[in-house]
């Protein structure tokens, strides 16, 4: 009784790992409940159940839309079928819209009888890595206002980028700068400057909430805001509601001769990735924006989608 095949099964759908045993042609043969629940939870569910689906193909098909660990998976168990390595593991990170999330993938062959299977888990390591976070929060904090620097930015950045550009997704970027910051300092001091900086750093961290997103401190007195999966047109909403507040921190700005308190400019621009266009490209054209927003009086924004296409960035602003 304990060996019939309907036993094992059951025990496989009671581990936490989600399990897919192929054969040599990278053929499902069986996946666990986990498995199938993973799938139907993030939209991935086969309507006729997974058997039969070839998983080599489609890790393939997600290397074609530009998905690393789709890349390093199928070449990683196409060595273990060929018995290059015996066994293969990669971590990567498989974040939804609201929850932060890790898993290693781990590829080992498996005799039954006279035929060789593969076993194909995918276990979750989101705990050990949030963990791992912490740690090195550390070194991605900025030390004045407590909020990612620019290093983590970089980093994040690129990641969020090629998540973006395999799921078609839009990802929208705002660089900011305070208004005027160099005679709010010459009159009132650097400690008076310091504790400036770390209110609006404040305020930003509430429009940074979701996975995709973030807020750091990109250099001196300028700051950015990423969002990931969101179209221009909310990002614009979120980041004139961030600006507004800003204004009305009323934080005394006497030498300012755009408002009485300190304001912020900012450049929002926004794009679908792609594999053509480098994510500093992204920066680069928000950052002809936040020149133009300052250029016509700052204590505004100036909003324009990215053409990638576009001749040059100055070109593109001029006939958005």
């Amino acid at each position: 009784m304990i060996e019939t095949p309907s036993f094992f099964s059951a025990l496989l759908d009671t581990i936490d790992s989600h399990i897919a045993v192929i054969n040599r042609q990278g053929e499902i043969c069986f996946v666990n409940a986990r498995w199938s629940c993973f799938a139907e939870e993030n939209e991935l569910a086969m309507p006729d159940g997974w058997r039969g689906i070839n998983y080599l193909e489609v890790c393939k098909q997600a290397a074609e839309m530009g998905d690393d660990f789709g890349a390093n998976a199928a070449e990683g168990i196409q060595r273990v079928i060929d018995g290059v390595e015996e066994t293969f593991y990669i971590e990567y990170p498989c974040h939804s819209p609201d929850t932060k999330r890790w898993y290693m993938m781990r590829v080992s062959p498996l005799q039954h009888e006279d035929v060789i299977y593969y076993v194909v888990s995918h276990q979750d390591i989101t705990e050990r890595k949030l963990a791992e976070e912490r740690v090195l929060d550390l070194s991605r904090t900025d030390g004045l206002t407590g909020i990612p620097n620019r290093r983590y930015f970089d980093s994040f950045f690129e990641e969020e980028w090629r998540r973006c550009q395999r799921l078609q997704l839009p990802v929208a970027l705002a660089l900011i700068d305070v208004d005027h910051f160099k005679e709010y300092n010459d009159l009132n001091g650097h400690l008076c400057g310091d504790y400036c900086l770390r209110q609006i750093a404040e305020v930003m961290s509430r429009f940074s909430r979701r996975p995709g997103d973030l807020h750091a401190r990109f250099g001196g007195e300028e700051f950015v805001l990423l969002f990931g999966n969101t179209t221009l047109e909310q990002a614009e909403l979120r980041v004139e509601t961030f600006r507004e507040a800003v204004q009305n921190l009323n934080i005394p700005h006497d030498k300012s001769p755009t408002a009485a308190v300190v304001t912020v400019s900012a450049g929002v621009s926004g794009c679908v990735p792609s594999r053509e266009l480098p994510p500093w490209s992204l920066i680069q054209f928000s950052d002809q924006l936040l020149y133009r927003a300052k250029s016509e009086g700052r204590n505004r924004i100036v909003s324009r989608p990215f053409q990638a296409k576009a001749t040059s960035y100055r070109q593109s602003i001029g006939h958005a």
